[in-house]
């Protein structure tokens, strides 16, 4: 939407009730996204949610309440049901029930794809004309395989086989909600005996050191491990192209 409508050189402010249902990690996560729809900054404003992270972070009681006096006597604090709202140069609506999850693909990064219209999706991108949404395969092609050995083990491999694999928080750093969601299932999976495939490529690349701190602290880091997601370093790597 943000991309559409063009917000290169552009601050945006997110606002509205619907902002008071979102976390702090998740309103983190927007904003570090900024980049990614092409604007200058995208920011939130400062409300109850803003002291109880000051709070939650080791800030005494007397300091939070102090900056939250000092943000209410200078007009910055926002009270949602009592607050009108500002005059912005320009306004975009979305109603927060009808986000989706969703992947990209099978090209490009701003190809959205609903994750229930994925296979459909997936198996119309095949025959195709060749383009973002296309790989131009003959009706007759669609089901090929391609045998090969790894490891002493046999293997094949289809059109969409997954071969590599990354848990990354490249904008997700702020938010361990995510981050610790990944390690769980892995923990899950393994509990379950599943098991990734030997040839696939993983690698678990945070954004920051906290990350790995409370992986430790929470026990995940071995779950991890046994799923073959071993840190191998910090910040960008495979979603730029280097997985090597």
């Amino acid at each position: 939407m943000l991309r559409k409508k063009g917000v290169v050189d552009k601050f945006v402010e997110f606002y509205g009730p619907g902002v008071k249902t979102l976390t702090l990690a998740d309103r983190a996560t927007i904003s570090n996204m900024a980049p990614e729809y092409g604007a200058t900054i995208g920011l939130f404003p400062m409300d109850q949610c803003t002291l109880d992270y000051l709070k939650q972070t080791g800030r005494s009681d007397e300091r939070v309440q102090a900056i939250g006096q000092y943000l209410k006597t200078v007009g910055l604090f926002k009270e949602y049901d009592k607050d009108v709202d500002l005059a912005f140069s320009s306004i975009l609506e979305l109603d927060l029930s009808t986000v989706q999850p969703c992947v990209s693909g099978p090209k490009r990064p701003q190809d959205y794809v609903s994750l229930k219209n994925l296979k459909q999706d997936w198996n119309s991108s095949l025959t195709n004309a060749v383009g973002f949404k296309g790989y131009g395969l003959d009706e007759t092609k669609i089901n090929d395989t391609v045998k090969f050995g790894f490891k002493g083990e046999n293997f094949e491999l289809k059109h969409g086989s997954v071969v590599i694999a990354a848990i990354t928080s490249c904008t997700n750093t702020s938010n361990p909600g995510v981050m610790l969601s990944a390690a769980l299932m892995c923990r899950n999976a393994h509990k379950r005996g599943i098991k990734i495939k030997p040839y696939i490529k993983t690698s678990l690349s945070p954004g920051s050191q906290a990350v790995s701190r409370y992986y430790e602290d929470s026990g995940l880091t071995e779950y991890l491990n046994a799923m073959g997601f071993y840190h191998v370093g910090y910040g960008c790597m495979t979603c730029i192209g280097n997985s090597g």
